[in-house]
């Protein structure tokens, strides 16, 4: 397949965390337009200020004001946006200096600066708890239109919905980005509890593996040396036992880390599909999959190819869709068992001869007596694995394949 121009781990890059502060320069300044946009409703006031219908001395006080009551603004929310309120009295003072800017500065230069109180509504939404925002934002909308009727903008009451609306939509993205932090903390809490349970898992183990061995060993090498001047052959005996439970020993061992070495299918079918996303791929992949009459050693030759063929997604493809499908099919040669993972990506290089990754895979099947066939599609590139069922009676729906060609 052709290599991806962008390294290795820039498509998660370009996702900016929810709720985290920006790693990059290229999240800041992603953050930065979602601030600039919002700051849309300043126009108004700029406007206004540019327009030269006030003295200088309103001009630049006006000037001050805005960006003062920009400064708080930006101050209150976007520290606050998915945290618990700390202290409700620094919010409620920050929230109070910006009525007061906006009342001041709309009764003192005019109508077009009513749309500061769209900011108030928003600070309410996602500065104060919940129970306090549900009366403070329409509180502000009452205060704007009286604000307004005494300017003597009668189109006051028309912005009383939009400040409403857009307060207690801030509500919600306040709920939905501290949602997403802690279900992030869940997640590693969950993944790092997962690991100390493998880790004891493996101790336990480990424990029932090795401890009466080399308990037995410890046992027969002190008793060797006790009849060692006297019983040399008796000591002898005692040396060959002590060979033949270490070497019973190290066969326990061995057939124990392969376990923990092979990987299953259902565990490579949720990591392809946390792998895809986090990579931007919409990813369509199986449910819980039927191993029933798979052996260990073809499910763990499949699961070694959906690895394989996921990285080669993630990291070379430049596919926008993979889809991941997990059939039973009838074949002249018996029932099989038929992965397959499609991608509309740019496919392989062109080159005649398979690369490692491929080479690895078609030596891992062949030894679970199964077959693998790869290569470019019409929109884009498809890999199909196959193992044989030991169950004689499995199903084969009417719809499946009844040459097996995966075509």
């Amino acid at each position: 397949m052709t290599e991806d121009p962008l390294p290795d781990g820039a498509r998660q890059d370009r996702l900016v965390q929810m709720g985290e502060p920006p790693r990059t320069l290229r999240e800041a300044l992603v953050k930065s337009l979602w601030i600039v946009i919002w700051l849309v409703f300043l126009s108004s006031p700029v406007q206004d200020l540019v327009s030269g219908e006030h003295t200088t001395r309103a001009t630049v006080a006006g000037g001050i004001g805005l960006a003062a009551f920009v400064a708080v603004y930006l101050t209150l929310v976007f520290r606050n946006m998915g945290r618990a309120t700390a202290d409700i009295r620094t919010v409620a003072l920050m929230v109070l200096a910006l009525v007061a800017l906006a009342v001041v500065l709309c009764l003192t230069l005019g109508p077009p600066w009513l749309g500061l109180f769209v900011y108030v509504s928003v600070a309410c939404g996602t500065a104060f708890p919940l129970r306090v925002s549900y009366w403070t934002i329409p509180l502000t909308a009452v205060v704007m239109l009286l604000v307004g009727l005494h300017a003597g903008e009668k189109d006051a009451r028309d912005l009383i919905l939009l400040v409403v609306l857009i307060g207690f939509a801030m509500t919600g993205v306040r709920q939905l980005v501290r949602t997403t932090v802690e279900l992030r903390r869940a997640r590693a809490t969950v993944a790092q509890l997962a690991a100390n349970e493998e880790r004891l898992r493996l101790a336990r183990d480990l424990h029932d593996l090795l401890g009466h061995s080399l308990s037995l060993i410890t046992l027969k090498s002190e008793l060797a040396g006790r009849m060692l001047p006297d019983h040399p052959e008796k000591a002898a005996q005692q040396v060959a036992d002590i060979e033949q439970v270490s070497r019973q020993a190290l066969v326990d061992v061995r057939e124990a880390v392969t376990g923990y070495r092979r990987p299953r299918l259902a565990g490579e079918l949720a990591g392809a599909q946390v792998a895809l996303t986090a990579a931007g791929v919409v990813a369509d992949l199986p449910a819980e999959p039927d191993l029933h009459g798979v052996s260990t050693e073809s499910e763990s030759a499949l699961a070694w190819t959906l690895r394989e063929a996921v990285t080669n997604v993630v990291r070379h493809s430049g596919a926008r869709r993979c889809t991941v499908e997990l059939v039973r099919r009838q074949t002249l040669d018996g029932p099989v068992l038929e992965l397959s993972v499609e991608d509309d990506g740019s496919g392989g290089s062109g080159g005649s001869t398979p690369g490692n990754g491929l080479t690895g895979l078609t030596e891992r099947l062949e030894k679970a007596a199964g077959s693998l066939e790869a290569g470019r599609t019409r929109h884009g590139f498809r890999l199909v694995a196959r193992v044989p069922l030991t169950d004689e009676r499995a199903s084969v729906g009417p719809a499946d394949d009844t040459v097996g060609s995966g075509a």
